[in-house]
């Protein structure tokens, strides 16, 4: 079966991606590994936009890397107040080794704000036992902050930071019907690796919904590190609406999947229900597509002989 090879990278689309990126390097440690412009045709075509263009400034916490993308023509900001159970809802969860440093340092910053209610959470070992607290970057993009219990640290995050950061774990997307993006994310080769039903007193202070239901569910390609996907399905109160984004909108965050040049054609053949553009070739002959999920999140494919910015 044709698959990906891994999730290569998460893309946020930004108003001001230097400003985003000057939070993101003190409040949690990323480091700019890179940017660039984009500006041939080929984007505009990917993106469904005509002589749309991007500028991209790119980051690495660990060994986990982000893109800042400022796209124009721009499309909409952040949707103010989205809750955890719509589909639009997206986040990624970066790894501390130190929650009350990490948290410590995120309260120095200017421009975020919080969604979980009353500071990190210490989640009970049905729900995974992790200390977790949600908020928004400056430009309203959710984000969370995890640490493990110290008997329970996955051997991937065994490490300490200066910053108290350690990398990203997973990117999680709010679903309406678990079985289905399951079955969805399967076409591509991710597996369940793990999953809770997540409910009580913390998981409602944590996400800001109230008696959250949280079945969640782990994906990832078998032979990956780290990101993985999370499925998060809101069964007592799940929004069924399907995310309808723009590609150049603040909210239409991307999960970029490495492909093999020669698995590219044959993996956008077998899900052409999901394929909104692509594959389109660049300058460089790197090969792109965009898909989306049954609940709308959009999904990129790249060649693996990719080697510079943006999706």
């Amino acid at each position: 079966m044709n698959s990906v090879q891994r999730l290569s990278r998460i893309t946020m689309i930004c108003v001001d991606p230097d400003r985003s990126a000057d939070f993101y390097e003190a409040a949690f440690g990323f480091v700019r590994t890179g940017e660039a412009s984009i500006t041939e045709p080929a984007f505009g075509e990917l993106i469904g936009i005509p002589n749309a263009t991007a500028r991209v400034v790119r980051l690495q916490l660990g060994k986990q890397t982000i893109e800042l993308a400022a796209v124009s023509p721009s499309g909409q900001a952040y949707p103010p107040g989205v809750s955890g159970r719509s589909p639009l809802f997206q986040h990624f969860a970066i790894v501390v080794s130190d929650m009350a440093m990490a948290y410590a340092r995120l309260s120095e910053c200017e421009g975020w704000k919080p969604i979980s209610t009353a500071g990190p959470q210490l989640l009970p070992a049905s729900s995974g036992g992790v200390t977790a607290y949600k908020f928004r970057d400056p430009e309203g993009h959710p984000l969370e902050l995890i640490t493990f219990m110290r008997t329970a640290i996955p051997v991937k995050w065994q490490e300490t930071s200066a910053t108290g950061c350690v990398g990203i774990d997973h990117s999680a997307i709010s679903i309406a019907d678990t079985k289905r993006s399951v079955r969805f994310y399967a076409r591509f080769g991710l597996q369940r690796i793990g999953g809770s039903l997540n409910s009580g007193p913390e998981q409602d202070k944590l996400d800001n919904v109230q008696g959250a239901q949280v079945e969640v569910t782990a994906l990832a390609q078998p032979r990956s590190f780290a990101p993985h996907v999370e499925l998060l399905c809101y069964r007592s109160c799940a929004e069924q609406e399907w995310a309808s984004l723009g590609t150049n909108d603040v909210a239409a965050t991307r999960l970029v999947l490495a492909v093999s040049n020669d698995e590219m054609g044959a993996l956008c053949a077998q899900n052409t229900d999901a394929v909104q553009s692509g594959p389109v070739r660049f300058e460089q002959g790197v090969v792109r597509a965009i898909l989306r999920d049954p609940d709308g999140h959009l999904l990129c494919l790249e060649g693996s002989a990719a080697t510079a910015a943006e999706a």
